[in-house]
């Protein structure tokens, strides 16, 4: 009991203790923060599919960006998403047509793999002082020799070779120091032992295995396109619109030629014809009324 009584009032060793288990609530409070805010986004996520997600984009995009645990990220990787744009078109009954920009782009895709956004070190490592967790294994560790030479030190201080009888009391005391002085070392590298490894499996099982699932629900979800196969992908279209175009213009003039020789068929010569049959009919009369009127073809010579 002596022991433990002094194990208990030892300073280095309730410096050793404290630390370990402060370190131990740290961590462990800051993954089940992480597991808990990736879990709701991956749970979010879930609802939609990639057939729909040029439709519902908008309400992805509200609640992304409303959300502080991964906004920041989102808006990164929303400047590399590229949707199927389309145009308006009318057909020949006037009704409105709509066509895509390019027919291998129909959803929403991106030209940068979405695992370079929502990886670890974006939205686990990035959301608490992670160096400081990866460095308490090292500062347990070193705390043992640390502490231990410190009451190494003090107990051969406290040695006094004056008289026979203090002697003997201050070997007894050093013994005592330098038995608390090895149990430092020994507490600090155990716990050191235990903060790795109780770190590595909360890491495993609140951060690891939720980002894996997160990671593989948003690769479904946003195809992956490269920024060259885009570019590509808009020159065919290009091309088959110029070729399009070239074929109208080349058309054009025996297109032109077709519809006036059927507008002259159509209204200009029935209107001539007309005309004249007015100015034969115009004769005629005239004709008819000198030759009652004077009786001779004085008249009929002028036409």
């Amino acid at each position: 009991m002596s022991i433990i009584y002094k194990l208990i009032h030892d300073v280095p060793i309730m410096i050793v203790v404290c630390f370990f288990i402060l370190s131990v609530l740290y961590c462990a409070k800051n993954y089940l923060k992480v597991s808990g805010n990736i879990k709701l986004i991956n749970m979010f996520l879930l609802n939609f599919n990639k057939n729909d997600l040029s439709f519902r984009f908008k309400e992805i995009d509200e609640w992304m960006s409303n959300n502080p645990y991964v906004m920041s990220t989102w808006s990164d990787f929303k400047n590399t998403l590229v949707f199927s744009e389309s145009i308006a078109l009318k057909n020949k009954d006037n009704d409105l047509t709509y066509k895509n920009l390019s027919s291998n782009i129909q959803t929403v895709q991106t030209t940068v793999d979405p695992l370079y956004f929502f990886n670890e070190d974006n939205l686990v490592y990035n959301k608490f002082n992670n160096k400081f967790l990866q460095s308490v294994a090292t500062i347990l560790t070193g705390c043992g020799p640390l502490f231990t030479f410190l009451n190494i030190a003090i107990a051969f201080g406290r040695v006094d070779l004056s008289s026979q009888e203090a002697t003997v009391n201050s070997m007894s005391g050093l013994m005592a120091s330098m038995q608390i002085a090895a149990l430092v070392s020994v507490i600090a590298v155990g716990s050191s032992l235990i903060f790795i490894i109780f770190e590595r499996i909360a890491h495993n099982f609140l951060c690891r295995i939720p980002m894996s699932n997160l990671e593989n629900t948003i690769s479904n979800l946003f195809d992956n396109i490269t920024s060259e196969k885009f570019l590509l992908e808009l020159i065919k279209e290009t091309k088959i619109q110029n070729n399009s175009i070239s074929n109208l213009i080349t058309a054009m003039p025996d297109n032109v030629k077709t519809a006036f020789n059927s507008g002259i068929t159509t209204n200009l010569v029935p209107y001539l014809e007309n005309l004249i049959f007015g100015l034969n009919q115009l004769n005629k009369n005239l004709k008819d009324r000198f030759s009652s009127l004077s009786g001779n073809d004085d008249v009929d010579s002028l036409f």
